[in-house]
C-alpha cells in the first residue's frame, strides 16, 4: 500500500505538477498582453486627444495656406513672426 502512495505522489510531482505549473505561467503570461478596462480607456482618450489634434493641426494648415501661401517652402519666415527656430 505504501508503495502505491510514494508511486502516485512520484508521478503527481514529476508529471502533473510540472504541466500544471508551465500552463499556469503560460496562461498568465497571454493574460497580461490583454489591455486592461483602465488601460484601455487611456488609450481610447489618447486616440481621441490624438484625432483632435490631427484635425487641428489641419485647420492650422488651411488657415496658413490661406494667409501665408509659401509658409511651406520658405524657411526664413518663421523669424518674421517671432519663431526662435526659424
Amino acid at each position: 500500500m505504501s508503495d502505491n502512495v510514494t508511486d502516485c505522489f512520484l508521478a503527481f510531482f514529476v508529471i502533473v505538477a510540472p504541466v500544471w505549473i508551465i500552463f499556469h505561467y503560460v496562461g498568465k503570461a497571454l493574460g497580461s498582453r490583454r489591455l486592461n478596462a483602465r488601460d484601455a480607456a487611456a488609450f481610447d482618450q489618447l486616440s481621441q486627444t490624438a484625432a483632435r489634434m490631427e484635425q487641428r493641426l489641419a485647420t492650422l494648415e488651411r488657415i496658413l495656406d490661406a494667409e501665408v501661401p509659401d509658409w511651406r517652402s520658405n524657411p526664413n519666415l518663421g523669424a518674421r513672426y517671432g519663431n526662435p527656430m526659424g
